[in-house]
Formats: C-alpha cells, sequence, structure tokens
C-alpha cells in the first residue's frame, strides 16, 4: 500500500537544470546531457504519484532557449518528439494527464502536432498531471495576461474595479492548476529563471547541486521530506499554525 507523507506537496514544479554541463564534464556532446535528461523525466514522472503529488510541471524549454545553437534546439525539439511519441501509451495506461504552458505556436510543426495528439489523448485521465512548460517565459505571461485583461475592458466586458488577483491568475496558462506548492531547481543555480514568477508567491524553495541528469527517485524523496519538514505560514505565526486558528 502506498503511505503518502503528512503534507505532500500536491503540485511540484521542476527547473530541470544542468544537462549541458552535466555532458560537458565528462567531455560529452551537450546534447548526450539532455538524452539522459529525459531518462529522468521518466522515472520522476513514475516516482511522484507514490508520493503524493498530483502535478508536475517541468520547465522544459524557455522562451530564452531559442536562443541557443541551432543545433541543440532541433536536437532538444527531436528529444521531446520522441519522448512523447515513445511514452504516450505508458503514460496513458498510468492516466497521466498531459498539458503544456507556453507559445506552442512557435514550436516546429511536427512537434506542436504530436503535442496536441497527446493532449487529445489523456484529456480525460485523472492521474498525474503533467504539466509541461515549452517556449515558456514568465514575463511574457503575465504581459499576455493583461493584453487580454486590457481587450475585455475596452470591449466592455470587464470593469477596471473588478480587476484583482483572482481575474489576473484566470487569464494565465496555468489557471486550471494550483500553484505549486515546491519549486524543486537542480544544476547549483539559485535564482527562478522567468519561470512562473506569479505562481511562486508561496512556494517553498529547493535548491541542489546535482545536475538533472542524476536527479533521481530517491532525490524527489529528500526533497519531499525536506518539504514535510517545513512550517508554511502565509503570513500568520508559527503558534497560530500549530493551535489550528486563522
Amino acid at each position: 500500500m502506498t503511505v503518502f507523507p503528512t503534507q505532500a506537496p500536491l503540485h511540484v514544479a521542476i527547473i530541470m537544470d544542468g544537462n549541458g554541463r552535466w555532458a560537458t564534464s565528462r567531455g560529452l556532446p551537450r546534447l548526450v546531457g539532455h538524452k539522459n535528461g529525459v531518462d529522468r523525466v521518466r522515472e520522476i514522472v513514475r516516482a511522484a504519484p507514490g508520493l503524493g503529488i498530483g502535478a508536475l510541471t517541468l520547465y522544459a524549454f524557455s522562451s530564452e532557449n531559442w536562443n541557443r545553437p541551432k543545433t541543440e534546439v532541433m536536437g532538444l525539439m527531436g528529444l521531446l518528439k520522441t519522448f512523447l511519441e515513445k511514452e504516450m501509451d505508458d503514460l496513458h495506461a498510468n492516466q497521466v494527464r498531459i498539458s503544456v504552458i507556453g507559445e506552442i505556436k512557435k514550436l516546429p510543426t511536427e512537434v506542436a502536432e504530436v503535442l496536441r495528439r497527446s493532449i487529445n489523448t489523456t484529456r480525460d485521465n485523472t492521474g498525474l498531471k503533467l504539466n509541461l512548460a515549452l517556449s515558456y517565459g514568465s514575463r511574457d505571461e503575465i504581459v499576455r495576461a493583461a493584453r487580454d485583461i486590457a481587450r475585455e475592458c475596452c470591449e466592455k466586458k470587464l470593469s477596471p474595479e473588478k480587476i484583482n488577483r483572482d481575474v489576473l491568475a484566470a487569464h494565465l496558462y496555468t489557471r486550471e492548476l494550483s500553484d505549486p506548492d515546491l519549486l524543486i531547481r537542480t544544476g547549483g543555480e539559485q535564482r527562478l529563471s522567468n519561470f512562473l514568477l506569479w505562481q511562486l508567491s508561496y512556494t517553498e524553495l529547493y535548491f541542489v547541486p546535482i545536475y538533472w541528469p542524476e536527479f533521481k527517485a530517491k532525490e524527489l524523496k529528500k526533497a519531499v521530506a525536506d518539504f514535510n519538514r517545513r512550517q508554511r505560514r502565509f503570513g500568520r505565526t508559527g503558534e497560530q499554525i500549530k493551535g489550528g486558528r486563522s
């Protein structure tokens, strides 16, 4: 029987950093690091439900990553396409539901098509929500939301006085997900890198020095255990939390 942590992070976001550096440190091409990173994605997706995690948002390709060498970008796109094609039957059988945030229209046509097919195939699944951040940048997301809200105001569908945090959140890519409880970043860097800036306001942050190809299921368990030792107060005192008072 699966034993869930007492305070399982229901939504975990991961910045999967260090694939290229992992390969370079071993004298290998950077794309080899990305291929090994795909193996870790497969392992973490399988391990997450057993830890009580209901949603995973993976920072797979940022809007800034388009600035990388063309050969690396195309290699990453190929790995994404191959992963979805090879893993789709297994993901579907395990009730994983796939979603995407970011500017999908910028992705190569064949990759976008595989993504749409994966989303449609798994849309009714009730298990882990696997949310892929692709061609994603948080500042662009917020600007896009502000533009949509402004358009609704101009069309008299929304009054400026009615704009609040809930309204803005409802215009973000992640409107169907709860905010992440835990953010994990591998690779030793301690920054958010334009990832879910609005959604991470009260998220617990967990930085590890190991590169993403080294982040196996046991490392995810360590992150969850660390999360469970923390007290999330959301502006309240520790005494209020312990006493169950609001």
